[in-house]
């Protein structure tokens, strides 16, 4: 078959193409998710490093997921106007950078904050940009698998990443390991810019023209959404908790671990453990939700959450260990089902900015959420800390209640 044969009205070199940017993509997204979530690993060593309190390691934390959740908007924006590509290589290549200067520069805690802020802003290319290019490069073939290759590709980086830090830990100074692990930001800015293709397009759904039978879905359930128009705040809402929840938990989790007897290495295993089930989570309840619906679905996991961490703050440390892929399911789960939920509660035409909205909303939420629980690990110690953020949790559970109205009017 010639390399312009066609199956489906795509050709094999625009299959090739469209193959590429999802490889591409993919890595990207692994990457800067691993960047997102090692910094885990490194909470107790910074603790130690410069003495901080736990509110004040939350403000670490909370300055890199702030970064990246605050520019989330303006980067998409701004990517129309540099190319997709580009601006997703220069993000990559400061993230990666932010992390080198902490390796090259000794690092004193005025540079880590800055570098910390300036990584953030970074990765915030990451999600809006790799999921545009995914969407574009399989709009004519669907974007449905794609999409949840990409989404499960950060999953991969959460793993590896964290694990990656926790090893290096063992091996040399914690400047010299974020040093190793910055290089590898350099070395994918450049592959990005080698291997993207120059016209890769971004997804531009607003400016898309409607094709007739988008025409007639639109109008079929325009009447229902206007009655759940006020369901969306309340989605957002439990949103919002839910990864609050979710930073407040894993910020707390070293420690907790750490004072069980875990050690770096321990930590790094720990956190790859529950981002394992975290992944399972998203296929778990993605299956789930098709079965039990939505209102059951949320209710399962936010209850098996909050159970979780209870459990997981009395036992030792194996059964701990054992516990955290399961606890990892029902703290990622409930995410993958409120997103699929998004686009029922608003008009078709403004699906573009409620995504951007419930995303702002819940990366905002939990970023700040270590930082505001870090005065309860101040207060009672990382262990007893864990039982506020899970009685937090349980308050998803009137809120999800709230929307039963809504959900049952589902077209």
């Amino acid at each position: 078959m010639s390399s312009s044969a066609q199956i489906g009205g795509v050709t094999s070199a625009q299959r090739a193409t469209s193959r590429r940017v999802l490889a591409v993509a993919c890595g990207a997204h692994a990457l800067h998710d691993g960047f997102t979530d090692l910094i885990y690993v490194l909470l107790p060593v910074w603790q130690t490093e410069f003495a901080l309190s736990y509110a004040a390691l939350g403000v670490l934390r909370m300055l890199f997921a702030g970064a990246m959740a605050g520019l989330q908007v303006p980067v998409s924006l701004l990517a129309k106007r540099l190319g997709g590509p580009l601006l997703l290589a220069i993000g990559t290549a400061v993230a990666g950078g932010a992390y080198l200067a902490i390796g090259l520069t000794g690092a004193s805690f005025t540079v880590l904050v800055l570098a910390l802020l300036v990584g953030g802003a970074g990765a915030a290319t990451q999600h809006p940009i790799g999921s545009s290019l995914v969407a574009a490069a399989y709009a004519d073939t669907g974007v449905r698998g794609p999409l949840g290759t990409y989404n499960f590709a950060g999953d991969l980086g959460k793993m590896a990443l964290p694990a990656a830090t926790a090893w290096l830990l063992s091996l040399m100074p914690w400047r010299s390991a974020l040093g190793s692990i910055g290089t590898l930001g350099l070395v994918a800015a450049v592959l990005i810019l080698l291997l993207l293709p120059h016209g890769a397009r971004i997804a531009d759904a607003a400016n898309a023209e409607p094709t007739p039978p988008q025409v007639e879905a639109k109008r079929a359930v325009q009447a229902t959404q206007s009655r759940q128009r006020g369901a969306f705040p309340v989605l957002l809402a439990i949103g919002v908790l839910d990864s609050g929840t979710r930073m407040g938990f894993l910020a707390f989790l070293p420690f907790v671990l750490k004072a069980k007897g875990a050690d770096t290495p321990m930590i790094g295993i720990a956190l790859t453990l529950i981002f394992a089930g975290g992944a399972a989570g998203k296929l778990a309840c993605g299956w789930l939700g098709a079965r039990l619906g939505v209102l059951r679905t949320v209710l399962l996991t936010e209850l098996g959450t909050a159970l979780g961490i209870v459990v997981l703050g009395q036992v030792s440390l194996p059964f701990a260990l054992a516990c955290l892929p399961l606890i990892g399911i029902a703290l990622n789960g409930t995410s993958s089902v409120l997103y699929g939920t998004v686009p029922e509660f608003v008009r078709a035409d403004r699906h573009a900015q409620a995504f951007g909205l419930f995303y702002t909303g819940t990366i905002g939420g939990g970023a700040i959420a270590p930082f505001l629980y870090g005065f309860a690990g101040d207060a009672f110690g990382p262990t007893r800390a864990i039982l506020v953020v899970a009685a937090v949790c349980l308050l998803t559970l009137p809120l999800a209640w709230v929307l039963r109205p809504s959900l049952a009017r589902r077209p």
